[in-house]
């Protein structure tokens, strides 16, 4: 009986300091090593250094950003006084009017209305009279061809004036709406303005400053093409002088030839009828 008792309280005392090791354990008192709870821990680690690279990595190139974006947006200091220039402004045509024949010319190139350039060029230059019917049927083909070819070219040299007339007009009427779009172009373009420097405010004025471009190439244009219809006028009168020369000299070396022929013939019948008396 007594070494039974003796057993149970060894037991007992085993129980319980086991049970003291294990709570000692659950209350921080020992370490427990888990395998799979270390090794979640490492990756958890690694993945908090990798994510701080990266955003050292951002913020990086954010500052990056940030600067190109703020040195962009820096202007030029004093931009009217480094390259704002005066240019020639477009005059209108004046000329005297003494006899009354020029004002309505003058006020016609100015303004481009073909009305009153039309009715100025023809009190200011000498009208072309018709020929006489009479006079054209008494003609023979080559003198009627050189009059119908010179009264063309005078024809059609009135019509190209005309034309070049208005084109100028034109030019000359819009031009002080073209140069005050340039004047706010170019002011929009110096202003030290935040709202007038953004990119789409620079990109509205990169058109616009196109489009006046091609307006003006087009004005240029225009005025080229009046010119070169000048000079074709020119060109035909320029062939009409040579050929109305050519047709001249072949006229008179044949009236010459029928001249020689007739004087040759009447020659030789004087002489063939000639008797010493």
């Amino acid at each position: 009986m007594k070494g039974m008792r003796k057993r149970k309280m060894a037991v007992c005392l085993v129980a319980l300091l086991l049970s003291a090791a294990i709570a000692s354990a659950q209350l921080g008192g020992g370490i427990v090593y888990d395998p799979t709870n270390y090794q979640n821990a490492l990756l958890r680690y690694y993945q908090l250094q990798q994510h701080l690279l990266q955003l050292q990595r951002t913020y990086l190139q954010v500052v990056a950003q940030y600067n190109l974006a703020f040195q962009m947006a820096r202007s030029i200091e004093n931009m009217p006084a480094r390259y704002q220039a005066q240019f020639a402004q477009w005059k209108n045509t004046f000329a005297g009017n003494t006899y009354g024949n020029t004002g309505v010319w003058v006020a016609g190139i100015n303004s481009g209305q073909l009305p009153i350039i039309t009715t100025g060029y023809q009190q200011a230059t000498t009208q072309l009279l018709p020929y006489n019917n009479q006079v054209l049927a008494g003609m023979n083909p080559l003198e009627l061809a050189r009059v119908q070819s010179q009264y063309a070219s005078v024809q059609l040299s009135d019509g190209i004036n005309l034309n070049s007339m208005q084109t100028i007009g034109a030019m000359r009427a819009n031009a002080q709406d073209i140069q005050n779009q340039m004047a706010n172009l170019e002011q929009d373009s110096f202003s030290g303005n935040a709202n007038l420097n953004t990119e789409v405010s620079v990109l509205n004025k990169i058109n616009a400053a196109n489009m006046l471009t091609l307006r003006s190439v087009q004005d240029s244009n225009k005025l080229l093409a009046s010119l070169l219809e000048q000079q074709t006028i020119l060109a035909k009168q320029q062939r009409e002088a040579t050929t109305n020369l050519i047709n001249a000299d072949i006229t008179r070396n044949a009236s010459l030839a029928g001249n020689i022929a007739q004087v040759a013939g009447t020659l030789t019948d004087s002489l063939q009828n000639f008797r010493m008396p």
